[in-house]
This record gives C-alpha cells, sequence and structure tokens, in this order.
C-alpha cells in the first residue's frame, strides 16, 4: 500500500445516473500515480482524502495504463459531499491517494468468462474484462442500468449485451434476466452490483456449480481493516470487507443478514 499525493491528468464528461435513486450523474476522473497503478490489480480499490473530510472515501480502480495513470469512475450523490468535491477537481489539481488495497478477482485462468455489472458495479469489472481481452480470453460482460448510458471505456475485445430498466437499450428488465442463458457456457463468473442482485444471483441454479466472485461495496472507515466498520457475516465467521475483500465467493456470505449495500 503507498500513499502519494496524485495530480489529476483528465476527467470525463457527466453520464446521467446508472441505477441508485440520490445519485446526481456519474464521472471519470484519472490520476497520475505510477507508484500505485503499477501494483493494481482488478477488484481491488483506493482510499481517497475528498477534501478536509477526516476520514477518506473508498473507490473501485476502474482502470491502469501502462504510463502510470489510475482512472476511477464514480457516482456522483446529490447529498454526497465527497463525491461532488472530488468530481469539481479539475486537471492539475492533487488529491491523496492511499492503495491499492484489498483483494481482488483471482486472476482469471478459465478460457470462457461471464462478468455480471449493476449498475456503477461496472468500476472494478471493466478492469478485469481489459486483462481478459489482453489475454485473449472469452469474456461476456452483462451489464445493466436503469437506463440507456453511454459506456465510458473501450469495449472492444469483449461482448458486452446490455440490460436496461426501460428498455432504452438492449434488455427491457434487469441484469439478472439474462443470467441463465449466458452462465451456461461460462467457466468463472464475476460480478459487481446492488445486494439484491446478488441475493437474486445466490438463490440461481444456473450459477450452483460454478465459481462466482462479487465484489462487495460498503460504507468503510478506515480502508485498513482497523476500525472493524466493515464487518459481514460469512459461513466462515465474520469478516473485514476492506481487508478480506472485498471480493468473496458468492457462496460464502450470508445474504440474508447482510445490510444495504
Amino acid at each position: 500500500m503507498k500513499q502519494v499525493i496524485a495530480p489529476v491528468v483528465s476527467k470525463g464528461v457527466r453520464l446521467p445516473p446508472l441505477l441508485r435513486r440520490g445519485i446526481a450523474f456519474s464521472q471519470t476522473i484519472t490520476f497520475h500515480c505510477p507508484e500505485i497503478a503499477v501494483e493494481s490489480k482488478p477488484g481491488q480499490f483506493v482510499m481517497v482524502r475528498c477534501g478536509d473530510s477526516v476520514l477518506p472515501r473508498p473507490f473501485s480502480i476502474h482502470q491502469v495504463n501502462a504510463q502510470g495513470d489510475l482512472m476511477l469512475y464514480f457516482a456522483v450523490f446529490e447529498k454526497g459531499k465527497g463525491t461532488q468535491w472530488l468530481s469539481q477537481r479539475s486537471v492539475g489539481d492533487k488529491v491523496e491517494i492511499f492503495g491499492p488495497l484489498g483483494n481482488g478477482f483471482l486472476e482469471p485462468v478459465s478460457h470462457s468468462l461471464l462478468l455480471i455489472a449493476g449498475g456503477m458495479g461496472i468500476a472494478p469489472l471493466y478492469f478485469l474484462a481489459q486483462e481478459a481481452s489482453m489475454k485473449k480470453l472469452s469474456a461476456t460482460l452483462l451489464y445493466g442500468t436503469a437506463v440507456e448510458n453511454p459506456y465510458p471505456g473501450d469495449t472492444s475485445g469483449i461482448r458486452l449485451i446490455r440490460a436496461t430498466d426501460d428498455g432504452s437499450v438492449g434488455h427491457r428488465g434487469l441484469v439478472t434476466d439474462l443470467i441463465p442463458e449466458h452462465a451456461k457456457e461460462a467457466d468463472h463468473v464475476f460480478a459487481c452490483g446492488p445486494l439484491p442482485m446478488y441475493r437474486a444471483m445466490a438463490k440461481m441454479p444456473a450459477l450452483k456449480n460454478k465459481p462466482v466472485q462479487v465484489s462487495l461495496e460498503v460504507v468503510m472507515g478506515c480502508g485498513r481493516g482497523v476500525c472493524y466498520g466493515c464487518t459481514i457475516k460469512t459461513k466462515s465467521g465474520l469478516k473485514k470487507v476492506c481487508e478480506d475483500g472485498p471480493v468473496f465467493n458468492l457462496n460464502d456470505i450470508l445474504w440474508d443478514e447482510l445490510g444495504s449495500v
């Protein structure tokens, strides 16, 4: 884990909210922080100090490149002081970042991957999709949002299948509707999304005998396993999302005892 003061090198355009109520818009922001970028793996996260807040905020790592840049793709909440502050940074501004943190997705070794993203869950999965494409693995990305949204990254080399609540693009309905059909051909499944999506997945016969890794998004305090503010119940006892996760096996988590994610 490194602690750096990183300059902003680019910002993306504001995009419409993807899923949850209370989100004003979503956006990308890129920092130059080679010390963190070179060590980052899909599924890991960074803690960003947003303004004068006492505690830094966790953000999934969305992309990294060979030049040492690290991109975040994040939701800006209508009443979120931290995300509002981050969205207002300009190119050249410097921000304190800690990372990379947590245990990410296991490196895919199978040749047929199924990636399932619900709303802002696309943030960590895009990094994984990039790696799969580079390794010439077959990757299908199921991407569900509330409305049509221009995807922020390059999806070349990835089979992208969309679902929207209003039917504005792709399947009309939930992204989970698409899972049974596409799980048949997958050797390994990776997912990131809201709690209802995970609860639905945990009950699906189509996923029962497949390795399924999920990335949890929870409120964190320190991000380093010290404060115990992000503990969850699993079949093997209490686990800290920031330190033991954020990636877990789908069937290890006691979903009925997990609060809102």
